[in-house]
């Protein structure tokens, strides 16, 4: 488990500080942002009740590079900012969920245009959850969402920034935040929040104190980034492709009945896919192929039966693409027996380019709209034309 919580870190890491913090002849323009979030849980489980689960809270702190250079990958989606962030939430019942704090990495994608006073934007984050209180059997037995102390943190805000100054922002929006370990401990019905965000983000340039370091002058640089209009540019190369993915992961399983108990036994997962890929540009694409599942945990359905452990089934998908990153969604179904799963699943992944011809990706596989495993992978494109 540790090793997989390190390899994600990793990921972390890159998209946060590789995204080339690019500047102009303005300076560097940086943000620090301090919001907080209410809202209602969308629970699926059966063991705990409203009182516990009666909404929650939680404050955030998001600080951002904003990448300014005009001839930069940035210039293609909006000149999106950048950064990492901090959250602390009070969920419900603290002796049951713990505490949970965060710590993860967001980008943000201007959607208005430059002009408009008051923007509309989109920000996914992902990241770490720790400070949880996990299920025990016996000191903490209603808890059936989280089953670990460590979990993935994931969000995504629909939110507007109203610029209020020319240092501050007023900014507010619509949000979904997700805690989750993917069934590598169970049990892991998860915690889905839905709810209202509101803050201030204010805006500064760090050269303003080599161009002028008396407090009392004013300003030489500015402290917003004027944004330009967004340059497109629809070519390139390699539109298609053959790619071939391999990943692996641990997981826990659930008791097959109600007179079973959950035990701590850990199984090994891995998934291998072969899918043909064709991008319309460099921000879109779409993916089509066939997927070959090991489940090692369905031990506890078939006992007596290795060869019920695989599955093999097709899926099509939808890619995003900005800079190195791609955000992959596909939906599929099984060509053999479900083994008693549901009929279709989902794959949600985050991909980055090593190489031209190879890349590396953590994702989660579902089962239906629950938690299959979490996929930790390598794919590689032997075929591009």
């Amino acid at each position: 488990m540790k090793n997989q919580y390190l390899y994600l870190y990793f990921l972390l890491v890159v998209l946060t500080f590789s995204l080339e913090a690019q500047v102009n002849d303005d300076g560097r323009f940086r943000t620090i942002q301090l919001s907080g979030h209410s809202g209602a849980h969308l629970y699926g489980g059966e063991g705990l009740d409203e009182e516990t689960l009666a909404g929650y809270g939680a404050f955030e702190v998001r600080y951002a590079w904003q990448n300014s250079n005009t001839e930069s990958w940035a210039s293609q989606y909006g000149y999106p900012s950048y950064g990492i962030g901090f959250y602390s939430g009070f969920i419900g019942d603290p002796q049951i969920f713990g505490n949970p704090n965060a710590l993860f990495g967001f980008i943000n994608f201007p959607i208005s245009k430059p002009f408009r006073r008051n923007a509309f934007n989109i920000e996914p984050a992902l990241g770490l959850t720790y400070n949880l209180e996990p299920f025990n059997s016996e000191t903490n037995p209603t808890n059936d969402a989280i089953g670990s102390r460590v979990t993935v943190y994931f969000n995504l805000n629909f939110g507007w920034t109203f610029k209020w100054t020319k240092e501050m922002d007023i900014v507010y929006g619509i949000d979904f935040t997700h805690f989750s370990n993917g069934r590598s401990n169970t049990p892991n019905w998860g915690l889905n929040m839905f709810g209202l965000n509101l803050g201030l983000r204010y805006h500064y340039n760090a050269d303003e104190h080599k161009m002028n370091s008396d407090i009392y002058e004013n300003r030489q640089l500015p402290a917003r980034f004027k944004r330009p209009e967004r340059k497109l540019n629809t070519k390139v190369e390699d539109n298609q492709s053959v790619n071939v993915y391999l990943a692996g992961g641990t997981v826990q399983t659930y008791p097959e009945n109600e007179d079973q108990s959950f035990n701590e036994e850990r199984y090994y997962t891995f998934s291998a896919v072969i899918d043909y890929q064709h991008k319309f540009n460099n921000m879109h694409s779409v993916s089509a192929g066939l997927d070959y599942f090991y489940d090692g945990s369905l031990e506890a359905r078939f006992p007596n039966d290795n060869s019920q452990y695989s599955l093999v089934g097709i899926h099509g998908g939808y890619d995003f693409m900005f800079y190195k990153f791609t955000f992959v969604g596909h939906l599929g179904t099984y060509l053999t027996d479900n083994r008693g799963k549901d009929p279709y699943f989902t794959r949600v992944a985050l991909r980055y380019d090593l190489f031209d011809w190879s890349y590396a990706q953590v994702g989660l596989k579902t089962d239906g709209f629950a938690a299959d495993w979490i996929e930790f992978g390598i794919g590689f494109r032997p075929f591009r034309w």
